[in-house]
């Protein structure tokens, strides 16, 4: 993740995390992937190959787990540079920045269990080291994880304590000499557990209150392992419970400092949600260019299935929603390499720039997540469906593709979890001084009192949506502002109300990012050649909008009463007022571009 491979740089930070919600943003601040450079294109091609000569041809041996077979991937990824994207280069890496290794993330988020298995060495395995080890951890361990030759897992997880992380009962006591820490304890779903070189483990020392994190060499002895986890989906990707039993770890092999761990996962966590995103789109890309292939293929009285208006619907949505979440990810992506190089160039670490640029945008990682998680589970059920009967055998493709996208509504915290952290974050962020949501949500609730302003409508490309989206922010303040009010100190415990304001704030982001990147792309192309783009982005923007509507009124009837809630009511539906719009022909025009070019194509 070093400065290689931008294609577009800004010398400050121009938004801090959660900002979307107050502050409008320039089409021409975000990055867009119409904008990536020759040399990102040539990683992504390398990706693409790698998939498509080394996965795709083996997917029932991987998942069959042919003994080696998985390790052998990731030792042919490692050669080629794949395993080292954000690995500075001094470390045996290509040293690529943020969003080229978003670009690649993506591409191999269509390889399956290897997917899996890759972005744990490359994510939760690797990266820890890289950020919070010292200079001679990094210098004896990264170089072999760049190339494959060591393999990583990531042990936090365990029997009693999931989402809970901090609960975890590993314990860790220093030898009587002072030269070893003594690990007892279990782990769970350890992704890459059966064949890993090196484990990252988060145990408690002591009677401590928080996590610590040990680097494990396999070698260390006092591992022992169960067998391999029978999963639904992702069944070629190692799943172990792993058991550590008086196992000794030099003490210079504790990650950063005492009870540093809980931060160190849930920093990684951050980056992991981000990426899952990437990965989340890859994957939905790949089932589209499936779906569309066979509704062109299958004929059905008389003609292609893709002929008719139901089959098109499915596949103009499938694209709709990709590139939705797709537009969201991309800017995010760039937001967070601007924040690390506005840190650099304040005089921070590099390794530290990059925790905190990751960390200030940890709000948009978790709506990246959810968003990306719940696109896949939309585009693989569809893809089922389009295929009929044979989307059902285990023969066709949508089989794996339907049951191995499952889990990633699990990963990296669920997505539950992650609703929650949206607004738990958002209203710390407020409580601390660091976002001003104070302000404009009094001004959204003077508004609501106040006559409406009556003014020319204007007709300029693209300021009907800016306004719409302007009154979804207006919504999420109201809402927000209200349930705050009203419910003081036991919102937290009010979990329905929370994830129907998370909801609205994931809408409204991806609303917002799908108008930008269609408003620079215009700029970029002229509106002619961006037809299709216009008609996704104002399909997405009116769902929202009623999605919005619908999120808003769970959330004010369930607390509000009386005068007060009749009156922001009648704000919401204020809020999410939209002129007519014809879908139907909006998404033929998306459909029909799918059609002819026999593929995902945007």
């Amino acid at each position: 993740m070093g400065r290689k491979g931008g294609a577009f740089k800004l010398k400050y930070m121009k938004t801090k995390g959660g900002e979307f919600i107050i502050k409008e943003t320039n089409a021409q601040d975000i990055f867009i992937p119409e904008q990536w450079t020759e040399e990102q294109l040539m990683m992504k091609k390398t990706c693409e190959d790698f998939v498509a000569q080394e996965v795709l041809p083996h997917l029932d041996k991987i998942d069959n787990q042919e003994p080696g077979l998985v390790p052998s991937i990731l030792e042919k990824a490692g050669e080629l540079g794949i395993l080292g994207i954000s690995v500075p280069e001094n470390l045996g890496g290509l040293g690529f920045d943020f969003v080229t290794s978003m670009l690649t993330t993506e591409v191999i988020g269509g390889a399956h269990s290897v997917a899996v298995a890759l972005s744990a060495h490359t994510g939760i395995g690797t990266l820890p080291i890289l950020y919070y080890g010292n200079e001679a951890q990094k210098a004896k361990y990264i170089p072999k994880l760049a190339t494959g030759e060591w393999k990583a897992c990531y042990c936090l997880t365990e029997p009693g304590s999931g989402s809970d992380a901090n609960s975890g009962k590993t314990s860790a006591k220093l030898s009587a000499d002072g030269k070893h820490y003594i690990l007892n304890g279990q782990k769970m779903w350890i992704t890459n557990g059966g064949f890993a070189d090196i484990f990252t483990v988060f145990a408690k020392i002591d009677d401590d209150k928080n996590l610590s994190a040990f680097i494990v060499e396999k070698a260390f002895g006092g591992i022992s392992l169960n067998p391999e986890e029978h999963k639904m989906g992702i069944k070629g990707s190692s799943t172990r419970q792993v058991f550590f039993n008086d196992c000794k770890v030099p003490v210079e092999n504790l990650l950063s400092e005492r009870e540093n761990g809980f931060k160190i996962a849930v920093n990684i966590l951050n980056i992991g949600r981000a990426k899952l995103a990437g990965a989340a789109i890859g994957a939905s890309k790949q089932v589209t260019t499936k779906s569309v292939e066979y509704a062109n293929e299958r004929n059905q009285f008389g003609r292609p299935i893709s002929k008719y208006g139901a089959i098109r619907y499915k596949l103009a949505e499938q694209a709709v929603r990709i590139y939705a979440s797709e537009s969201a990810t991309y800017r995010a992506a760039q937001n967070i390499e601007d924040a690390i190089h506005a840190l650099i160039a304040g005089g921070m670490d590099e390794a530290k720039a990059k925790l905190k640029g990751i960390e200030q945008f940890a709000v948009e990682c978790a709506i990246l997540k959810v968003h990306g998680s719940e696109v896949l589970d939309y585009v693989v059920d569809e893809g089922v469906q389009i295929y009929g009967g044979m989307g059902y055998s285990a023969e066709a493709p949508m089989d794996r593709a339907y049951r191995d996208a499952r889990i990633n509504r699990i990963f990296e915290g669920t997505n539950e979890i992650n609703r929650m952290l949206i607004v738990d974050m958002l209203l710390k962020r407020a409580m601390k001084g660091e976002l001003d949501l104070m302000g404009p949500a009094q001004k959204v609730a003077a508004e609501l009192v106040g006559i409406p302003e009556m003014s020319e409508p204007d007709e300029t490309l693209f300021a009907y949506e800016k306004k719409l989206i302007s009154n979804y922010k207006k919504a999420i303040l109201m809402v927000a502002g209200a349930a705050v009010q009203k419910l003081m100190t036991t919102l937290s415990k009010e979990q329905e109300v929370i994830m129907n304001i998370a909801d609205m704030a994931i809408e409204t982001y991806v609303a917002e990012s799908v108008l930008l990147r269609t408003e620079k792309l215009v700029g970029m192309r002229g509106e002619e050649a961006c037809k299709e783009q216009l008609a996704m982005m104002r399909i997405y923007i009116n769902d929202a909008c009623d999605k919005i509507s619908v999120y808003g009124k769970e959330a004010l009837n369930s607390f509000g009463e009386g005068d007060e809630l009749r009156m922001m009511l009648m704000g919401l539906k204020r809020f999410t007022k939209q002129d007519p719009f014809n879908p139907k022909a909006a998404r033929q025009v998306v459909a029909e571009k799918l059609i002819a070019a026999n593929k995902y194509c945007f």
